[in-house]
């Protein structure tokens, strides 16, 4: 049996062990399973790979910073951003971390967005954003982030309400924060929504629901809105492919 899994906190909502287990049934591979290893502290990381039969696991809020930590090696991508979501079982033993979700973000915001020549407010600090960083800087689309404690080269969700410029400047504005994730729905950042106009794109990273608070606010006031279930769906293919190299 070769195992492979999702390591995170809390992950009720999560649609990653449907995917694989029907990826896995669609190709015929009878003696693959994909488990949900939930774990509120990384102390419970090491243990689980006392189990010679899992071969890699993703990586999903909050850990996808804190693993790093507990891995051997890191690949250019997670070196890249500062965050891992994908872990593969090298030759040896040797724990590998990879980064599959900058480059999903990136291809399938490119898809979305009819120019890339706008400005950004990247919502939430965490390893999400760092991965959302990269692809914007990538697709050289400069952006803010905002969090609830001021940084160099951020903003606060305070700075939003008091200086209406940073929303009718910044058009492309991206959750990466768990706010509205399931069961939890009626959760949207403290943003000022009635600034937003039909010039304005909101991604939201979640994707269950598949229409988040956040996406409901930005629609009402006519934005163009777009959930994570694609970068899922796209990262989850790349993840795949990292762990059936040979």
């Amino acid at each position: 049996m070769e195992k492979f899994g999702l390591v995170g906190y809390p992950l009720g909502h999560s649609y990653s062990k449907k995917f694989f287990t029907e990826k896995f049934e669609k190709l015929g591979l009878n003696n693959h399973k994909y488990d949900l290893l939930e774990m509120e502290y990384l102390k419970d990381f090491p243990p689980i790979w006392h189990n010679q039969e899992l071969k890699g696991v993703n990586v999903t809020v909050p850990h996808k910073e804190n693993v790093m930590g507990f891995l051997d090696l890191l690949d250019s991508s997670a070196q890249k951003v500062g965050a891992v979501n994908v872990v593969k079982r090298e030759m040896g033993g040797k724990l590998k971390g990879y980064n599959t979700d900058y480059l999903s973000f990136k291809e399938t915001l490119a898809g979305w967005l009819p120019t890339t020549q706008l400005s950004a407010l990247v919502l939430g600090s965490g390893g999400s954003s760092k991965a959302v960083q990269a692809a914007l800087d990538e697709l050289r689309i400069d952006y803010l982030v905002v969090s609830r404690k001021r940084s160099e080269d951020g903003v606060t969700y305070l700075d939003l309400k008091k200086q209406p410029e940073l929303i009718q400047s910044n058009l492309l504005i991206v959750n990466t924060t768990p706010l509205g994730t399931f069961p939890e729905v009626e959760g949207k950042a403290d943003i000022p929504y009635e600034q937003l106009t039909a010039s304005h794109f909101l991604y939201d990273l979640v994707y269950n629901p598949a229409e988040t608070a956040f996406m409901a606010a930005g629609k009402k006031q006519g934005a163009q809105v777009k959930n994570g279930l694609q970068m899922l769906q796209l990262q989850a293919e790349k993840s795949w492919e990292i762990w059936m190299r040979r």
